[in-house]
């Protein structure tokens, strides 16, 4: 396999505007198949609209992206065959039980067998013993579990998933981490937005830092760490965290 063929996602030059507001301003960046990749950046600094354009929402001004190969401008249909998408909080009905929630996403997608499409997710990620049970009585951790669930109706190559562990208390968020290491453990190219820098510390093979619309840090945790200061040693040596390595990376940016 070429280097091109083992990219789920390619992006050069992207540029999008709101009426004289500048959000991204020539975004470029690579994802691996199979890999975990993270987007930081605070609020505002044009995540959402990334996304947007990559899952085929919103159209850029400038600049190419292709999903599994496919330009999600002039291939729009294709690009949505091919990939998933999870907002912020679970698109979950809470009146159906778990199980009649997989079921009813494999009849919108027309698939066969959606009795055993939903058993086999519901085994998958650990809802069996809540299958039959209303989503209303699930905990957070599990309804966003069944949200990444209902994702993967398909078999999607792509999934995104837009800061996924919003609102969870620690032991739901670490329910969603195991889940997302397991996608990327069976093939799936997982691409994440997070505000919770111990999540893409935790989760990310490749974090990339977005400020102000442009990318200002590209590389893997211990790239990153690279371009922090040396630690000062005194009698023990302190590594910095991602959120010390992201404070001290984006506070250039601004005083320069």
């Amino acid at each position: 396999m070429n280097a091109k063929q083992n990219k789920a996602i390619q992006v050069m030059g992207l540029q999008k505007s709101y009426k004289t507001v500048h959000v991204l301003k020539g975004v470029d960046f690579e994802v691996e198949k199979g890999s975990i990749f993270a987007l930081l950046g605070s609020n505002g600094a044009g995540k959402t609209t990334i996304i947007k354009i990559l899952t085929t929402l919103l159209k850029q001004d400038g600049g190419t992206a292709t999903v599994n190969g496919f330009d999600v401008a002039a291939k729009a249909d294709l690009v949505r065959q091919s990939i998933s998408l999870t907002g912020q909080f679970a698109a979950v009905d809470e009146i159906l039980t778990g199980r009649e929630n997989l079921i009813m996403i494999a009849n919108l997608r027309h698939l066969k067998n959606p009795r055993q499409i939903a058993e086999d997710l519901l085994n998958r990620f650990g809802l069996s013993d809540a299958a039959d049970r209303r989503v209303s009585t699930y905990s957070g951790g599990m309804r966003r579990r069944l949200d990444i669930a209902m994702s993967l109706v398909g078999n999607p190559q792509v999934i995104f998933l837009d800061e996924p562990t919003t609102g969870l208390d620690p032991e739901g968020r670490i329910e969603v981490w195991k889940t997302v290491k397991a996608l990327a453990a069976n093939g799936t190219t997982v691409f994440l937005t997070t505000q919770y820098l111990e999540e893409a510390e935790q989760l990310a093979d490749r974090i990339v830092i977005l400020h102000e619309g442009k990318i200002i840090a590209n590389g893997t945790l211990a790239d990153l760490k690279k371009l922090f200061p040396p630690a000062k040693v005194e009698y023990i040596e302190k590594q910095p965290s991602l959120e010390d390595v992201f404070l001290a990376i984006v506070g250039k940016k601004e005083e320069n």
